[in-house]
């Protein structure tokens, strides 16, 4: 294994810190990922413990925190459906299912729902929402009690795959639950983008592995599972949507497609991401120097958009704290009235932009950019935006 990228000490991004805790220190590890050459898989260096990310500090992310991701995940649930020739009364699993958001579009559908998640919160939330959901971490042994209620024709894992400490024995768990003739499908961030784009914010301690389409194919074989398709997304400021089955039908010709180009990427070569972290130095130096060059004060403080994980590994690599970014907003209940960890900068509502006259705006969650300049004109026409790269 050769370590790849140094992002320093952060703390788990998803972590939001409640006023009766601001006394307190939050762990933190050391942030590296690492290549192996041999199998194209990218993982995190240090193991942190599964039940702490998300059961020590509530867990704050909902999969219906934003418009945005509804439209996603209602997409998700007729594309999914759709494309796989699914049928009232099927038997889905979702892991990592989180407020139950998605799998309540399912069961609208007439399928026969069940999730799993590791946060016993969220598993409350969507448990009241009507999603029968198991609060438990996934994996081939807790997988066992999960096929006693039959096994599944498709089991969805979005975003949580790359969670799992040991992705080996997490996809034996889904082999584990899956129908002859089932399939697996799961959405990942795809590390070619994050590469190719810079954006390092995607790497955070929740997220263990960095999917590659040439990775997930040779995790998935140790299984008994075969990519059998592949589709980018623009979700998450792009991500891959894998299928895999035990008997893929076709093979699609996209799957060779996207390895060959991750290959002339120079995904899997070691010297290459030396540039890269040249590269998200020197950027972060020139924005320092433009940031700390304009007139932010006390009248027209700095404040940050979207307090998302990869805002807190962006924070948190710039060195940008409550000393310097007066606060940031969100639209979930979840986080306001809670602060940044490490960083500890208090999360409001939008509506604090009012209360300035000219502030700088630094939208953190850049992925949905586009959406949220409009919606921050309307709240304050008089905002000056600030551009990261």
């Amino acid at each position: 294994m050769n370590k790849i990228v140094d992002l320093g000490m952060q703390p788990f991004a998803d972590t939001f810190i409640k006023e009766d805790q601001l006394h307190l220190s939050e762990p933190v590890y050391p942030l590296q990922c690492y290549l192996d050459e041999k199998t194209a898989h990218v993982k995190l260096g240090c193991e942190t413990s599964a039940d702490e990310r998300y059961n020590l500090y509530d867990y704050s992310y909902t999969s219906a925190n934003s418009k945005y991701s509804r439209d996603h995940w209602d997409l998700f649930a007729l594309q999914t459906f759709e494309h796989l020739g699914l049928k009232k009364e099927c038997r889905i699993v979702e892991i990592g299912s989180n407020d139950g958001y998605l799998a309540e579009q399912y069961s609208k559908r007439g399928c026969n729902v069940v999730g799993v998640d590791p946060s016993t919160k969220m598993a409350k939330i969507a448990n009241d929402r009507g999603v029968n959901t198991i609060p438990v971490i996934f994996n081939k042994e807790k997988s066992e009690e999960i096929k006693k209620l039959g096994k599944a024709d498709l089991v969805v894992a979005n975003n949580v795959f790359n969670h799992a400490n040991d992705p080996i024995d997490f996809a034996l768990g889904v082999e584990n639950i899956l129908k002859d003739d089932g399939t697996f499908v799961f959405e990942v961030p795809y590390w070619y983008n994050t590469v190719v784009d810079g954006r390092f914010d995607q790497i955070y301690h929740e997220h263990i592995s960095y999917f590659t389409v040439k990775s997930a194919r040779a995790l998935l074989k140790l299984a008994g599972l075969e990519v059998e398709d592949v589709e980018l997304v623009d979700y998450h400021g792009g991500s891959i949507r894998v299928y895999a089955s035990k008997k893929p039908r076709v093979i699609s010709p996209t799957v060779s497609d996207f390895i060959n180009r991750e290959v002339e990427a120079g995904l899997f070569d070691v010297d290459m991401y030396k540039k890269f972290m040249q590269n998200i130095t020197a950027s972060r130096n020139r924005f320092l120097k433009k940031l700390y060059s304009l007139d932010i004060g006390e009248k027209n403080p700095l404040i940050g958009i979207g307090a998302a994980a990869k805002a807190n590994t962006f924070l948190n690599f710039y060195n940008l704290d409550n000393t310097v970014m007066k606060y940031v907003t969100d639209s979930s209940e979840h986080k306001q009235g809670k602060h940044t960890p490490l960083t500890r900068i208090p999360i409001v509502g939008d509506e604090i932009l009012r209360d300035y006259k000219q502030p700088y705006v630094l939208i953190l969650s850049w992925n949905i950019s586009h959406i949220l300049e409009d919606v921050l004109k309307n709240v304050n026409p008089n905002i000056k935006f600030i551009q990261i790269k």
